[in-house]
């Protein structure tokens, strides 16, 4: 089932008067209980494409569908319940504990004073459980690695209780096992839970291994998507990057020099 669709989207940047477009004439679809990483070069637009997506820009053009509406017609608080966003900035709440950020994620449904109902606790409790955090709940984030501070992150979307869940590069500060943990958990809160997960990433190979759908944006500025088995019986991948010194080789799933 369509979650989220855009129709001849168009993203870029407007600088004064002066207006830049990195890819135009998207028309896309996210799927509830599908696992989709977008991938391209260094800026190909991707962290440009989920910003309007997650509406923190807006669209040079066209128009981004969530349950059949326009997501620029709706309120904050009607986005904020359908799509939960996890971005790259580092944040910085090293005071408060692993519990009360997550509990940040509530916001949108408790109301104009914040206060958590029981309810609301045990789905914090809940999706700190779900990333295997439990252990380290009430420690502050602070003192936290990089990857537990990620877990930490995605279980604030997963209480923000959203159908969408946005991405933008989840595994860029991680070790190898932390990268490996994380698009584990998101490929399992896609398939258990049936929310549509969509992530920009750089890791190639691991993408390859988990994504159910890859969205492609190549050297050229097209966007390419696909099931991840029928982009690999394609040469997408070889159109993803300039340099002509890499060829991607799908026996190891990731590029090599030629």
């Amino acid at each position: 089932m369509a979650l989220l669709t855009t129709q001849d989207l168009a993203v870029g940047y407007r600088t004064g008067k002066r207006t830049t477009t990195l890819l135009s004439g998207l028309n896309l679809t996210l799927a509830a209980g599908r696992l989709v990483a977008l991938l391209g070069q260094n800026g190909a637009g991707k962290s440009t494409l989920l910003r309007a997506i997650t509406c923190a820009t807006r669209p040079l053009n066209g128009s981004i569908m969530v349950d059949g509406k326009d997501v620029q017609t709706m309120t904050q608080t009607e986005r904020s319940r359908l799509i939960g966003l996890v971005s790259t900035d580092r944040i910085q709440a090293g005071g408060l504990t692993a519990t009360e950020l997550v509990a940040l994620g509530r916001q949108p449904h408790t109301g104009f004073l914040g206060r958590l109902s029981d309810d609301d606790r045990e789905m914090v409790s809940q999706a700190i459980a779900r990333v295997g955090m439990k252990h380290k709940a009430h420690e502050h984030m602070a003192g936290l690695s990089d990857g537990e501070r990620q877990k930490v992150m995605i279980a604030r979307a997963l209480a923000q209780a959203t159908p969408i869940i946005v991405l933008d590069e989840p595994t860029a500060f991680l070790d190898v096992a932390s990268r490996i943990e994380t698009m584990q958990l998101l490929s399992a809160l896609a398939h258990e839970q049936g929310k549509a997960v969509l992530l920009s990433s750089h890791d190639v190979s691991q993408s390859l291994l988990m994504a159910d759908d890859l969205w492609l944006i190549t050297a050229s500025r097209q966007v390419v998507t696909g099931t991840t088995e029928q982009i690999l019986r394609s040469d997408t991948m070889n159109h993803l990057f300039t340099s002509q010194a890499i060829k991607f080789n799908p026996q190891i799933l990731d590029y090599q020099s030629v």
